[in-house]
């Protein structure tokens, strides 16, 4: 569906961000018998080194709602375990094999893949109308409850007139900033740069996982190419840029399983993509007719690569709370803040255990404990998988239609 200009839509909930969050709720509700718009600002979902880690939690999801099996007959590659290179020492710091669901491993799939998926479900309702390359604009009001949003097309501007307006789209939520919606910040000490090194014959075998003498370099397997990470100081990007690309290559060799010569491909600085970490919640997800979930509503450090499925978790729990109200027409305050205080918990938690993973007190030279701390407890590999798997609360579709 294609809105002319100045068109006026009604629907039962607009979801501003066509995001894991986004798709997984506008799939829910639309499933059980709602009218839904979601509203992405690009033209399709292709963007690289975004989260592609689909964790054992929201595969179990994707089971009890039927679609696990379809879902994996996408291309993907399964880890059972995540391995890590601490102190020049192998390291398996989570195992996935004991879990009690359905998947006992990380699924790694292009998130582009997963999210033309949910969208592909959705429009398979007659009550699911996705518009890309479609902006927020700004809120419509009712008095002081906001009863729809302006937004803009390729066609013109037009209106789309709900009871609840969702912010998922992402860190730097729109939703957010015009909602007036006040956040908590923690620091974060380090960036990550990304970039992707295409897989030669001889490559050793390997997963996901930190390798190098300094845990400063990640490495993932994408199939046919490394999705590698270079662990940096906060800001420190430009000043690397300006000392040249050379010594960059050098830098990043010192710590990462590939030669200098072998990212030869690797010539210019566009081939690198620069994720500034920051972790921070907002105080309140609500106001009278919105509400926050995802990033929008919890910017997550990229350790664990938890972030697309506290997400997930946060879209499941919105529409097992609120599909009722919305199937009313009204959705109050209240109802809204059962959301935020179920995840509340969840949120905290693991920003709690990222923030102090992520401050490295030890000195330099020093080397990490926990090697030792495994080989003396090798139930921690599991406890951690649990944690890295599962997360602090597991939601479960209550909505079927």
């Amino acid at each position: 569906m294609k809105p002319e200009a100045n068109d006026i839509l009604k629907t039962d909930c607009c979801i501003v961000g066509g995001g894991p969050a986004g798709l997984m709720l506008g799939y829910l509700l639309v499933r059980a018998g709602l009218r839904v718009v979601v509203i992405e600002k690009h033209a399709d979902f292709l963007r690289d080194f975004r989260g592609d880690t689909i964790h054992p939690s929201t595969l179990e999801i994707m089971h009890q709602l039927g679609l696990l099996d379809e879902l994996l007959l996408l291309p993907h590659q399964r880890a059972e375990k995540l391995q890590a290179e601490l102190a020049g020492e192998e390291v398996t710091m989570a195992d996935f094999t004991r879990l009690p669901v359905q998947c006992r491993f990380i699924a790694f799939m292009p998130q582009w893949d997963f999210l033309n998926f949910l969208a592909q479900k959705s429009a398979q309702f007659a009550g699911f109308t996705l518009l890309q390359s479609t902006t927020f604009d700004s809120f419509l009001y009712q008095h002081d409850t906001v009863r729809g949003i302006r937004a803009n097309t390729e066609q013109g501007p037009v209106e789309i007139q709900a009871p609840l307006i969702v912010g998922a789209d992402g860190r730097n939520s729109a939703v957010r900033l015009a909602a007036g919606l006040t956040s908590r910040a923690f620091g974060a000490s380090k960036d990550v740069v990304w970039f992707r090194l295409d897989k030669q014959s001889g490559d050793p075998t390997w997963g996901m996982g930190h390798k190098g003498p300094r845990q400063n370099f990640i490495v993932i397997d994408r199939g046919t190419y490394w999705q590698c990470g270079y662990t940096i100081a906060k800001g420190q990007f430009e000043e690397l840029k300006v000392a040249g690309l050379d010594q960059f290559k050098q830098a990043i060799a010192a710590v990462a399983p590939f030669s200098v010569e072998r990212m030869s491909m690797l010539e210019e600085w566009q081939q690198f993509k620069l994720l500034s970490i920051r972790i921070d919640r907002l105080d309140s997800w609500t106001k009278p007719g919105v509400l926050c979930i995802g990033d929008a509503a919890h910017a997550m450090s990229p350790i664990g690569g938890v972030g697309v499925n506290l997400a997930i978790q946060d879209a499941v729990a919105a529409a097992n709370y609120l599909t009722e109200p919305l199937r009313r027409g009204e959705v109050s305050v209240r109802d809204l803040a059962k959301v935020q205080k179920r995840r509340q918990f969840p949120t905290v938690a693991t920003q709690f255990l990222q923030i102090k993973m992520s401050s490295n007190k030890r000195k330099p030279g020093s080397k990490s404990p926990m090697p030792g701390l495994i080989r003396r407890f090798p139930f921690l590999r599991f406890v951690f998988g649990r944690l890295i798997g599962l997360g602090f609360r597991m939601e479960k579709p209550r909505f079927s239609g």
